[in-house]
């Protein structure tokens, strides 16, 4: 059932709070995709101003189209926008298709990288995605040189489907049944 932006979930974990992407978030939001440590495993080079606007305007749009988007992850202690998790219908040119199947994403600023908040989030997500996501399955996708996307993903439940091709690059494809 698609949502008004207002209507979406807050959910808290230990150490951080998942909200619904502000538009005061966009400046920070910009600033971790301009990084190159955050994109070196999912473009080949860090995102403009421009393509940072078009990403986050994306990731707002989903929750009323679909029901389920991206949050923006905050510390729970100093509100400062740490990353964006959830889910998308990106209906990317993936061979073999996974459209259809909700895409989980998870991107974290390199100041909190290692320290089990991607995984503490995701838990938390997945969680919510098996009560509020119809779908059988959920997927993730990343390049199979992103080890710690894998460790995240083997965490929170996501078992390797396969590979696959988008780009012209091979990309690694997890699945989740729905619990």
């Amino acid at each position: 059932m698609p949502l008004r932006h207002g209507d979406i979930t807050t959910l808290k974990t230990e150490r951080t709070v998942l909200r619904a992407l502000a538009l005061a978030d966009f400046e920070a939001s910009a600033a971790m995709w301009a990084d190159e440590v955050v994109t070196r495993y999912i473009a080949p080079r860090p995102f403009t101003r421009e393509e940072s606007w078009a990403r986050f305007r994306q990731k707002v749009g989903q929750w009323p189209l679909l029901g389920f988007g991206f949050w923006a992850v905050t510390d729970r202690t100093t509100g400062a926008l740490i990353g964006e998790a959830g889910f998308a219908e990106n209906r990317r040119a993936v061979v073999p298709s996974f459209e259809g199947e909700p895409e989980a994403g998870w991107v974290f600023a390199p100041s909190v990288h290692g320290k089990g908040i991607a995984t503490e989030v995701m838990l938390r997500i997945v969680a919510w995605a098996d009560e509020n996501i119809t779908a059988k399955t959920t997927v993730c996708m990343f390049d199979p040189a992103h080890v710690t996307s894998l460790h995240v993903a083997e965490k929170v439940g996501y078992v390797v489907r396969g590979n696959a091709m988008f780009r012209d690059e091979r990309v690694l494809v997890m699945e989740r049944g729905r619990r």
